[in-house]
């Protein structure tokens, strides 16, 4: 493999991205929040939902630069 390629395909980058976009909406909508009340988890599970927010959002970002730039380069 010659330097600058990636060995992840296009389908692989393009699973980060939705899953990092699914992340961030069930956090934005208190779904995880809801989940860890329900198991007595309390003020932590609001802390563990900023988390999984904060993960979800880069993943969003990360994998949605790196389909931007296939895409980019594919366009060619």
């Amino acid at each position: 493999m010659s330097h600058g390629q990636s060995s992840w395909g296009i389908f692989g980058i393009f699973l980060g991205f939705i899953t990092g976009a699914v992340w961030l909406l069930l956090a934005g909508s208190g779904t995880y929040t809801q989940f860890f009340e329900l198991l007595g988890l309390g003020n932590l599970g609001n802390i563990l939902n900023i988390l999984i927010a904060i993960i979800g959002f880069l993943a969003f970002i990360v994998f949605g630069l790196f389909v931007f730039k296939e895409a980019w380069r594919r366009s060619r």
